[in-house]
């Protein structure tokens, strides 16, 4: 039996597309509350997104794909929407994430048109009307670690000692991010948002959260990915090969070099304790514990990074000896 959202998807459908739509077949899910249908007009197979407007608006997604699109990038096409009901008809990227097939043989080919797309992005300066990621956003986003991971779901008592090395660490973290040169930065530039297309790679998705912020933000996303790990030495090289396309682009100043590893780690630390709170937050708000499989990888970045930097070696200590030991089961599964 159908839901009634169902019943209104398909209603729509027809309207837009002249009553010739095929049936909706699932097609994915995120972290949000946003659902995905594939259905097919005309031989084209297409993307119905439904985006509940209580859950937040769709206009911001339909504005950066045509945005993507008009700077050179493969965002899907929009074919029609109504931000009233939260829907929008989109181009189908296919089916094939990065995430289902990077693999020794193809990775520096996937990474490299991944890091030229990113650089296309950040080349065509900041986008009209996005949001910065300034110092209070920056913050917000570390505390869901203190929140969600270490209060919520490990119930894991921080001592005053403690609390202060925290904020002392935030404190370098946002610093590291401010100093930054300031970029389009799309936040989840990551091997489950990025799709393997035969013309054109990569497909792009899940852009609507994108803001203006830090350069090495969406190069940590893609390379010290929360779902996929490649060995130190081959992250570097593919870090600094982004680099040196980046200061040809005009992105980056060559004198950046000295400190752009540096910008680098930190700010994968800053993500990776973001998104460790996230994962909490999504198994003990949403119903989604399959994230949770995917804290130890996430958390060992931070103990990784943290061995490279004095300032960190708190933090790593913290992580490494009270936190990854305390992990539910379903983490451990990971």
């Amino acid at each position: 039996m159908q839901s009634d959202r169902e019943e209104v998807l398909e209603r729509w459908l027809g309207q837009v597309l002249d009553g010739g739509v095929a049936a909706l077949s699932p097609a994915s899910s995120d972290a949000s509350a946003r659902r995905y249908w594939r259905t097919r007009y005309r031989g084209r197979s297409l993307i119905l997104m439904d985006a509940p407007p209580e859950a937040g608006s769709c206009d911001g997604f339909v504005r950066l794909a045509r945005a993507l699109r008009e700077v050179g990038l493969n965002a899907p096409e929009v074919v029609a929407e109504d931000a009233s009901l939260g829907l929008v008809l989109m181009s189908d990227l296919g089916a094939r994430h990065y995430l289902d097939v990077l693999a020794e043989h193809n990775a520096d080919r996937l990474y490299g048109d991944a890091i030229a797309a990113l650089i296309r992005l950040q080349a065509a300066g900041s986008l009209e009307g996005l949001p910065p990621y300034d110092e209070p956003f920056l913050r917000r986003e570390l505390l869901l670690f203190d929140e969600w991971l270490l209060g919520r779901l490990l119930a894991l008592p921080c001592s005053a000692a403690e609390c202060a090395m925290l904020e002392g660490i935030r404190e370098v973290l946002i610093g590291a991010a401010l100093e930054q040169p300031r970029v389009c930065v799309h936040r989840d530039f990551h091997s489950r948002n990025l799709m393997l297309t035969d013309d054109a790679n990569p497909g792009i998705l899940d852009f609507q959260d994108a803001v203006v912020g830090p350069v090495t933000y969406d190069l940590v996303s893609l390379l010290k990915d929360c779902y996929v790990a490649w060995p130190r030495a081959r992250v570097e090289a593919w870090a600094f090969g982004y680099f040196r396309r980046a200061v040809e682009a005009g992105v980056l100043r060559a004198d950046a070099e000295p400190q752009f590893l540096r910008w680098f780690d930190l700010m994968g630390v800053q993500r990776h304790l973001k998104a460790a709170g996230i994962f909490a937050r999504l198994a003990l708000r949403d119903g989604k514990p399959g994230y949770l499989a995917d804290l130890p990888r996430t958390l060992g970045y931070v103990v990784d990074a943290a061995g490279r930097y004095a300032s960190l070696a708190p933090l790593g200590e913290l992580i490494g000896e009270r936190v990854l030991p305390r992990l539910p089961a379903a983490a451990a599964q990971g």
